[in-house]
């Protein structure tokens, strides 16, 4: 997610995905909405905790993201956790698909934010931690907290 100096409102962070997994290429796409969709977004009733994205043919899906209906849309034209199309460049889904064949990579939603007005996904290709992987990241993290602490002093 690159900031140029334009305002960017972040809606959600996977901080799970952090720790979860390590996260080797970050890609900016943007999200196929109906406009009620968008709306709900806006309100902040969106979470990408539970989604992956899959390649699928020459596209990329986010699945199982859920935007919860917006209230001032008829419900039976909204549907929660339909897949929803992500919208990159061809060399970039190329890129992408090539990774994500190789063993244990997976694309991982990192975070749901706004950019000029369009809602926008950053997905990382990410390759699974294991056990011992996430009690060194624990560590890590608090021996960094440590520090900070004594330098406040």
């Amino acid at each position: 997610m690159k900031n140029d100096g334009e305002a960017i409102r972040i809606v959600q962070k996977n901080r799970k995905a952090w720790f979860n997994y390590e996260i080797l290429d970050k890609y900016e796409a943007g999200i196929v909405l109906t406009g009620p969709e968008v709306k709900s977004i806006r309100d902040g009733k969106a979470s990408i905790q539970e989604s992956y994205a899959k390649v699928r043919g020459a596209e990329i899906w986010v699945i199982n993201m859920d935007i919860a209906a917006y209230s001032h849309a008829p419900a039976a034209l909204q549907e929660p956790k339909r897949a929803r199309k992500l919208l990159l460049k061809r060399r970039e889904i190329e890129k992408i698909h090539v990774r994500t064949a190789e063993r244990g990579l997976t694309l991982v939603p990192l975070t749901l934010y706004f950019r000029r007005g369009f809602a926008k996904l950053e997905i990382g290709v990410a390759k699974g931690r294991q056990k011992h992987d996430k009690r060194d990241a624990i560590r890590k993290r608090e021996s960094d907290r440590e520090l900070r602490k004594h330098r406040m002093r």
